[in-house]
């Protein structure tokens, strides 16, 4: 017989970048908040995309710990750092498997070979080993008390190699960065058909029909309504594509996407990605 299962999120607080230029609106340039989900039964849990730094895994770990469940995995949705760099650590001190798809393991030793030039930069000593632990499940499928859970590959989105764990228990998918919830999405990644390959991305979540998404990156404001944050997700890339070819410049297509999303959080992730898409 199996338990029902619920899940929960955490949601990190917005941390500053090793960065001293401003944003041309003058913000600070700072991390987006991550969301780090658990999915839990009567016994046992799951971990999807613990995250960057050491103090961050910490948190983590104690608010884990503090749930009284036996943690069974911990799933990688993608190989950005920010979203496993804390999974070695977390895995060593609750006896966890890290678990994910053959691409998205590629991806992950991709950031640690990048890793002293970019995330050491942006967060110097804040980020302890990252050894690539993770293995892929049979079929990219295991169990929860009795409940399948699925890795789902869905190619590219905001990287590449991207994944989501279906619980259809739940009737949720826990996106990593494939879906954004209320924050300015990362479009460093998105060059040639890029945004064309990530609605592609969305369109197999859709096709998983939700109720609940777990964004990557959330307001934690916010619910997790599936219909919203998917086509939220989508109209900000189509509003992406559509000012690309309208605007000659970084600076122009940056303002002219903060006067369409005034209120997502994080302009400095749009102006990483407009720097990049006008390099």
């Amino acid at each position: 017989m199996s338990t029902p299962l619920r899940y929960e999120v955490l949601v990190t607080e917005q941390i500053p970048q090793n960065v001293t230029g401003l944003v041309p609106n003058g913000d600070r340039r700072i991390f987006s908040p991550l969301s780090i989900t658990l999915v839990s039964g009567e016994r046992d849990a799951v971990l999807v995309d613990p995250p960057l730094t050491s103090e961050q895994t910490e948190v983590v770990g104690d608010w884990v710990e503090a749930k009284g469940k036996r943690l069974t995995h911990i799933v990688v949705t993608h190989g950005h750092g920010d979203h496993w760099f804390g999974a070695p650590a977390l895995a060593e001190r609750f006896g966890a498997r890290v678990v994910a798809s053959a691409g998205t393991i590629e991806q992950m030793r991709l950031n640690v070979q990048i890793r002293p030039q970019f995330w050491d930069t942006l967060f110097p000593g804040q980020i302890a080993g990252t050894p690539v632990t993770a293995v892929v499940p049979a079929g990219n499928r295991f169990e929860l008390e009795g409940h399948a859970l699925r890795i789902v590959e869905v190619g590219h989105s905001d990287t590449d190699e991207t994944s989501v764990l279906h619980v259809p228990a739940l009737d949720l998918v826990v996106a990593g960065d494939v879906i954004y919830n209320g924050v300015h999405q990362f479009l460093r990644e998105a060059q040639g058909d890029g945004i064309a390959r990530w609605l592609r991305a969305i369109d197999t979540v859709e096709s998983l029909r939700p109720r609940f998404v777990v964004a990557g990156h959330k307001d934690r404001n916010l619910d997790d309504d599936a219909a919203r944050t998917i086509e939220e997700t989508r109209s900000y890339l189509n509003a992406a594509a559509e000012l690309l070819k309208e605007n000659d410049t970084a600076l122009d297509f940056f303002n002219a996407m903060l006067r369409r999303f005034p209120h997502r959080l994080n302009a400095g992730a749009l102006w990483g990605g407009a720097t990049a898409l006008y390099a």
